[in-house]
């Protein structure tokens, strides 16, 4: 090789090393710009608790119902916030004290009952159901004999449907189906699917759930309820038997929906009162504020992934389930610091969710009464989105397939319309 073809040659290859440098340098430059702007997203301020007041009041108006009760818990700091009326024409806000229902979010005590049952040995997640059934019940197995578990309850993945049938008319919100009646009904039933391949949202699954607690506990669940939940956690108005001055309290919306009653009958499904009072201290304990009482981590974990399953049904109410926990839904990457952790509720005149963002320490909780007025405002969606002001994290992304789900009240015909998921 001459001279001047080598030289050429060591030109070319230092012309071509000094290019892909500029170019590794480039992309260097381009990743720590990406990385810095992603921390800069993560790290923005959080909104403050005056300008969620702000947006709540927005939110009221677009969403025109009659009432509306906002909890914040973050840290240290705690707002109680409301909006609209008592009841329609009541002209008083609802406050801290006001009587709700929890609906769906119901189910997210009875997992915590669950949690510490399988901590004291009392009950084990993979304990079958029939072990827990009334004498000369027989709990039918699912495709593939594979036998119901509490976890398949907990989990909405035992193959039952969502209600048991017809909700006779004139019947009070969450009083039927009873213990008996579930349980014999049980006996005569198919599952729809092999327990553990698919979820498929259930509220006779969760009240068969808090049946076998009862009965490991040797107690009723309204006891079980009260001694381990709502009085270690000082809930004075968290209960399944209001008494006549608590129902007092109870607000109300535009419909009549009937009194209110003992509802023990859907305890573990739907049944639950409380206040705005009280879901601060409950969202205290699950954020683990110092000071409260910390719920056992075991209750927030997550125990599948829709991908394992078939198919699931009636999770996604807030947005694509990433996860599937003890009654809890998770939404987002687990791993990203706005991963939030979700419970929604509806029926007898209510919606409610209640929504935490662990890595923040960051939970909210409304509720809402049915007003005259039309919307398409998605309650859920706007919730996580103020959550994530709140924390000061990026929002989670649109959901897909977030629905607004049913309400259940009774009707003069012999069809369920069942609480919302």
């Amino acid at each position: 090789m001459s001279e001047r073809a080598a030289a050429q040659i060591s030109q070319w290859i230092y012309a071509t090393l000094e290019g892909v440098t500029q170019a590794a340098a480039k992309l260097f430059l381009l990743g720590v710009a990406l990385f810095a702007f992603v921390a800069a997203i993560d790290a923005q301020p959080a909104l403050s608790l005056a300008d969620a007041d702000l947006r709540g009041a927005a939110l009221f108006e677009r969403s025109a119902v009659t009432g509306m009760v906002l909890v914040v818990v973050r840290g240290g700091e705690t707002a109680t916030l409301s909006y609209g009326e008592t009841f329609p024409g009541s002209g008083r806000r609802p406050d801290a004290n006001s009587l709700i229902r929890l609906c769906s979010l119901s189910k997210i005590l009875a997992s915590d009952l669950l949690v510490e049952l399988v901590s004291e040995g009392r009950v084990a997640l993979t304990d079958p159901l029939q072990r827990f059934a009334p004498p000369g019940i027989v709990v039918p197995d699912g495709a593939g004999a594979r036998r119901i578990t509490l976890l398949d309850l907990a989990t909405h993945t035992s193959g039952l449907p969502r209600e048991v049938g017809a909700y006779p008319a004139h019947t009070p919100h969450f009083t039927f189906p009873d213990q008996a009646f579930r349980w014999s009904w049980l006996a005569k039933q198919r599952p729809l699917t092999a327990s553990g391949a698919a979820a498929l949202y259930s509220n006779v699954g969760f009240d068969l759930l808090g049946d076998a607690l009862a009965s490991a506990a040797g107690k009723t669940y309204a006891q079980l309820l009260r001694e381990r939940i709502s009085q270690p956690l000082g809930l004075r108005d968290t209960t399944l038997t209001p008494s006549q001055e608590q129902c007092s309290r109870l607000l109300c919306g535009t419909r009549d929906e009937g009194p209110c009653v003992d509802t023990q009958a859907s305890g573990a499904s739907g049944g639950v009162y409380s206040t705005p009072a009280d879901m601060t201290r409950l969202l205290q304990y699950q954020l683990h504020i110092p000071g409260s009482p910390a719920q056992p981590a075991s209750a927030l974990a997550v125990y599948l992934k829709p991908a394992q399953l078939k198919s699931v049904e009636g999770l996604n109410h807030a947005g694509n389930a990433s996860g599937i926990g003890l009654g809890w839904i998770q939404l987002g990457d687990p791993a990203s610091p706005s991963m939030v952790m979700e419970k929604t509720g509806g029926g007898a005149g209510f919606t409610t969710y209640i929504a935490l963002i662990p890595a923040r320490q960051t939970g909210i909780f409304f509720a809402v009464t049915d007003g005259r007025g039309g919307s398409h405002v998605n309650l859920y969606r706007e919730a996580n989105s103020l959550l994530a002001a709140l924390a000061g994290v990026p929002p989670l992304p649109p959901a897909a397939h977030a629905t607004t789900p049913a309400r259940k009240r009774p009707r003069p015909v012999r069809r369920v319309s069942p609480p919302a998921g």
